[in-house]
């Protein structure tokens, strides 16, 4: 069957279609917590700050290719906006090859702009990142730092931020549920921690609130504290901040943005931009 005759469809979160997306995604990259139907609806359907936009082709019954981007909230030059993270893309073995992660990821980004959605964001590893810079269009931020903090920030500096994400307590109670995955919070001054476990015996990545968004009255687990991202509010640099070897990271992590709408900034500065991994899923 060529691409023309692929029936290109909007996701969605009905039963029958998070059970084919499950199927796929665990299909390609091997079955996991994050791929079960559970999983997918509380990602895809349950989401406080929208449900998934993304595209599908369909070769009859069988579900060929699937992109998906998920609502989410930021702040954006001292403005509330409507942002989509690039999240799952998985092609069915019989159809690789033919371009239609392309193909689907323009549909889905005509689809958001036409929801009033104003950026895109998300974390490329080395090999996909080409075809969203040549092909789509999208921005390379930066690539995120990875290390070890051996002291754990308890407020947040007055730098200036371009961009962060917004999670009030709706949005953080959500996260919070994550049925693929556990998580512990902590108080540490003025901040609010939220610890997940890593693919590193001992090692938790660490993502830090405001405290007033997070009723997280418990301390800090025991072992290494590990950051992954971006934040101008702390210090990345010096003796208290050990980066990670190379060795030690799957592949290396680029942030891409690529603005929907007028109110979005054309381009992110990285030296202002603040992201962790609440805000694209990791853990």
């Amino acid at each position: 069957m060529d691409n023309d005759a692929l029936d290109i469809r909007p996701t969605g979160v009905a039963p029958a279609a998070l059970d084919a997306y499950s199927a796929l995604l665990s299909g390609v990259f091997g079955a996991g917590p994050k791929f079960t139907p559970q999983a997918i609806a509380w990602r895809y359907r349950d989401n406080p700050a929208g449900q998934v936009v993304g595209a599908d082709a369909w070769a009859g019954p069988v579900l060929a290719a699937h992109y998906v981007t998920c609502p989410m909230r930021a702040v954006v030059e001292g403005r509330p906006l409507k942002g989509l993270l690039s999240l799952n893309t998985a092609t069915h073995p019989d159809f690789q090859g033919r371009g239609l992660f392309t193909r689907l990821a323009r549909a889905t980004y005509e689809q958001g702009a036409e929801q009033a959605y104003d950026f895109v964001i998300g974390v490329a590893n080395a090999q996909s990142t080409p075809g969203f810079l040549g092909r789509l269009g999208f921005q390379h931020v930066d690539r995120l730092e990875a290390g070890l903090l051996a002291v754990a920030p308890r407020r947040f500096a007055d730098a200036p931020v371009q961009f962060r994400g917004d999670w009030d307590a709706s949005m953080l109670a959500w996260r919070l549920a994550n049925p693929a995955a556990r998580y512990r919070t902590a108080r540490l001054g003025d901040l609010a921690a939220v610890y997940a476990d890593t693919h590193l015996s001992g090692v938790r990545c660490a993502a830090f609130v405001d405290g007033e968004a997070l009723d997280a009255t418990g301390a800090a687990p025991l072992g290494f504290t590990l950051f992954l991202g971006l934040d101008p509010r702390f210090s990345l640099n010096g003796p208290r901040f050990l980066r990670l070897p190379d060795r030690f990271r799957p592949s290396p992590l680029n942030l891409i943005y690529r603005p929907l709408s007028e109110a979005a900034p054309r381009s992110l500065d990285p030296r202002a931009t603040a992201i962790s991994f609440l805000d694209f899923d990791p853990y």
